[in-house]
């Protein structure tokens, strides 16, 4: 090859080179403004932190944020693991999510962590589109934690950028007051809902519970049943003993219930020593069967300082035509019926 020719080729493939050199800067810059200027319209979106402080409900708050994580440069998927044990996932598959079951470091300075990922040959498929990069963001509020956010990456050559993780971590610090607000909201609706003394459902709970529940077996043909119990002769114990001794009465019995029915079941207190267990998806043999196990477990063990008590119920199952009202009225009628017939028993209505 003449001189000149070789010559004139290294001045050409070196401009070529050169062009790719500048082009792939240029195109990493790019990149680079574009993720700056995503994360930009992140910080500055119209109400997002209000957004989340405006729902009291902590699954809506973490499918927000999983949405937001993910849209942000560089990251694949997002996955926020919350304190109750809970998983949220986006962009991974649930096995993914619980391999990578990763808890924020225990500093309360610390904004994020970021975590490389590597694999034995073997586990590692070729050509697997495998997590490579995580970065951890606590959430917290007032000190207090309330899980994990962590964003994933499936890039073998490239950080989640900067930009991206200073987002995740403004994201992190807007999510965790939010989660606490909705917590803290949960746990006073919870207490609301229950009665002090039983721990059991409360009667205004029992009556929201027994409307859903009876407008569900209409809407889709489903069974549902009802107990409505209470405890013979309880005023005598109250007479006897004092109202203190009634309520410890009460609280006792409350316990064996609990112990007693099914996982699907809600029992209440209706009111003073009134009970009632509404149980879904069964029918009227079941109510009874239950009811039995519940006078059973009343009656077998003594009460201290009071004694042996017993039970007397009524069981009705929905029928065409009731409501919560009707439905409640049928089984509080059996009741009556059973203490008419000399107590201790359970009378289907």
């Amino acid at each position: 090859m003449p001189a000149s020719l070789a010559i004139a080729l290294l001045v050409v493939f070196g401009i070529v080179g050169v062009v790719g050199i500048t082009v792939a800067i240029q195109a990493r810059q790019t990149a680079g403004r574009r993720a700056q200027d995503a994360v930009r319209r992140f910080a500055d979106g119209a109400g997002f932190t209000e957004e989340l402080s405006a729902t009291l409900d902590a699954r809506r708050i973490v499918v927000r944020v999983l949405d937001t994580a993910a849209t942000l440069p560089g990251v694949d998927g997002a996955i926020v693991h919350t304190l109750d044990g809970a998983t949220a996932v986006t962009g991974v598959s649930p096995e993914e999510a619980e391999r990578l079951a990763i808890a924020a470091p225990p500093d309360p300075n610390l904004r994020s962590a970021e975590i490389t990922l590597s694999f034995r040959i073997d586990d590692a498929e070729p050509g697997a589109s495998l997590v490579r990069r995580a970065v951890v963001v606590p959430l917290r509020a007032e000190g207090e934690s309330f899980g994990t956010l962590l964003a994933v990456s499936r890039s073998t050559t490239e950080r989640i950028p900067d930009a991206s993780v200073a987002a995740l971590e403004l994201l992190g610090r807007q999510t965790g007051p939010a989660l606490d607000n909705a917590h803290r909201f949960a746990e006073a609706r919870r207490l609301a809902d229950l009665d002090s003394l039983t721990g059991l459902a409360n009667r205004r709970s029992f009556h929201e519970s027994l409307t859903r529940e009876c407008a569900r077996a209409t809407r889709y043909s489903r069974k549902l049943s009802l107990i409505v119990f209470d405890l013979d002769d309880f005023k005598s114990v109250n007479d006897q003993h004092g109202h203190l001794a009634g309520d410890a009465v009460l609280a006792e019995v409350a316990l064996r219930v609990k112990a007693a029915v099914r996982a699907t079941d809600i029992p209440c207190r209706v009111g003073g020593d009134e009970f009632a267990v509404i149980l879904p998806e069964s029918g009227s043999d079941d109510a009874l069967l239950l009811s039995e196990r519940i006078a059973k477990s009343v009656a077998t063990k003594p009460i201290a300082n009071v004694g042996h008590a017993s039970i007397s119920a009524g069981v009705a199952e929905i029928t065409e035509g009731d409501d919560s009202e009707t439905f409640f009225n049928r089984a509080d009628a059996a009741l009556y019926r059973a203490k008419g017939d000399g107590k201790s028993r359970t009378v289907a209505g």
